[in-house]
């Protein structure tokens, strides 16, 4: 019979490894083992009230801990909510109340600190619980109640409707969209990766992607373990731990954006290099010189894919040899309708360039709480609008060509450059801020900001990046300031970005680099 939820999407009483966490000593979980700490777990959510649909915020880095709160939360059929927990307090505080979270799981010793997730549920009364592994299992110590004081819920069996899962992806508008997931989309998913990349029991792969991220969530955790195979979890990525750990527990693929390619490759190899079966590269685009040095370098096939929030992850991909994968493409749909499709939901000639446009069983069936969104981006077929402009090549191959929404794509982590305005545009010395999309040799893109100071004050780069650390996480904080005495805008006094950035990048004057 075939999996229905995340808790029968693995096998419960196998004796082979599902987790390695290296460590001194590594910690090495059986599958078995795993399923008796999550089902404890899932008690512990019992006890301290989380039932049906309770947004449980996860701000744990890559641990055990968060791989066996994520499943027992999506078991107990509340809703997983990963955050990044390197977040200020104001971003913690928009995630925690957009879902009006029940509880937020934070590590052990950050209520004592007052950390910063701590100080944003406390603000809308969410429960505050530290989690640790105390060697025998994964502990929920509930240090404030909030919400669920006085409250208990038994335990509860997912259904595959339920939503299992939320993430929030930049949006135009500049408000953060709420995706969600069910249990449906993500097993589909998993059995498309799963596929797309035969694993089986054999494999075991290096994550090195984030679990707050759905790229490593999906390709590089869940699918994996649907599969019967292993994954090691580091902290986070390490160039210089990646291959000792890579080599001792013996992975044979991985999955990354092209940024974690480009540092790899700048970093020594080992010899005799490991055996890899393939490398996976997506959320990002990968140029074709970096396909041909990870190909060289490693002697793996390098497939690159195509992903995003609202697929649950995976859409298309190129193949296993000997099938043919191509440099510059990101390959064929995989288990998904892929559609290139003009502004009326018609489907363009083969080789004509419109909107990339996908229907299947991972598509999240539209936003959470946002009718104007829902409406914009689904097609009158049903299909989901990604955004992303393309075309078909003579074998079926998706080309991607360009982005018709304005966001930066910053090594895989995508930023709404009209949340960043509005956050800048909050400094008492600023007349008018644009940010924008640069060309950046290592994560692909980069921020851009232009301003237009105010008359009578001054701000420097470096003052207003000061003043920004209190109020971004760092991957989106501008790397190029550019100072200008009048915006470029159309006839019509709009502000257009890509005419902002394409004057600011051909000025001569200096530029401001933080």
């Amino acid at each position: 019979m075939s999996p229905t939820t995340l808790a029968n999407a693995f096998s419960s009483d196998s004796p082979a490894t599902a987790v390695i966490v290296p460590g001194s000593p590594a910690l090495q979980v059986s599958y078995q083992k795993l399923s008796a700490d999550v089902r404890a777990f899932q008690q512990q959510l019992a006890n301290a009230g989380v039932s049906a649909q309770a947004a449980v915020s996860i701000a744990l880095p890559n641990t055990y801990e968060f791989i066996v709160s994520f499943i027992a939360a999506s078991w107990q059929r509340a809703i997983a909510a990963p955050l990044n927990p390197s977040y200020k307090q104001s971003e913690f505080e928009f995630y925690i109340d957009d879902l009006s979270s029940a509880i937020a799981l934070v590590p052990k010793g950050a209520f004592a600190q007052d950390a910063a997730a701590v100080r944003a549920a406390r603000k809308y009364n969410a429960a505050i619980a530290e989690c640790y592994y105390n060697g025998t299992e994964v502990v929920l110590d509930v240090k404030e109640a909030g919400k669920l004081a006085g409250k208990s819920a038994p335990l509860l069996s997912a259904q595959p409707d339920d939503v299992a899962l939320v993430l929030h992806t930049s949006g135009t508008t500049g408000r953060p969209k709420a995706v969600p997931l069910t249990h449906r989309n993500l097993l589909r998913t998993m059995k498309n990766i799963q596929g797309t990349y035969q694993l089986s029991p054999k494999d075991r792969t290096m994550l090195v992607m984030p679990l707050f991220h759905v790229h490593g969530l999906l390709a590089g955790f869940l699918a994996p373990l649907a599969s019967g195979g292993s994954v090691i979890v580091p902290l986070k990525f390490s160039a210089h731990a990646f291959w000792k750990d890579f080599e001792e527990f013996k992975a044979n693929w991985y999955t990354a954006v092209p940024t974690i390619h480009q540092i790899l490759l700048k970093n020594p190899i080992p010899s005799p290099r490991p055996e890899i079966r393939f490398i996976r590269s997506c959320s990002s685009p990968l140029s074709p010189k970096t396909f041909h040095e990870l190909e060289k370098a490693l002697g793996a096939p390098v497939l690159e894919a195509y992903a995003m929030t609202e697929a649950a992850h995976q859409m298309t991909s190129n193949p296993l040899p000997p099938a043919q994968r191509k440099p510059g493409s990101v390959g064929l749909g995989q288990g998904v309708e892929v559609k290139i499709l003009d502004d009326a939901g018609d489907e363009v000639a083969q080789g004509k360039e419109a909107e990339i446009c996908i229907k299947g069983e991972n598509v999240t069936k539209g936003y959470l709480n946002n009718p104007t969104a829902n409406a914009s981006s689904f097609t009158k077929g049903g299909f989901f609008r990604t955004g992303d402009q393309g075309k078909k090549d003579v074998d079926g191959f998706i080309i991607i060509t360009g982005r018709i929404k304005e966001l930066i794509n910053k090594g895989g982590e995508k930023i709404s450059p009209i949340e960043l305005d509005n956050v800048i545009a909050q400094h008492p010395a600023v007349s008018e801020a644009v940010s924008f999309a640069i060309e950046d040799e290592l994560y692909g893109q980069d921020v851009g900001l232009a301003i237009v100071v105010k008359d009578g004050q001054t701000l420097s780069a470096g003052e207003l990046k000061t003043w920004l650390t209190d109020r971004l996480i760092s991957f989106k904080i501008p790397k190029k300031i550019f100072f200008t005495d009048i915006m470029p805008k159309t006839a019509t006094g709009k502000i257009q970005r890509r005419l902002v950035a394409e004057a600011m990048l051909k000025k001569e004057q200096p530029q401001a680099k933080l």
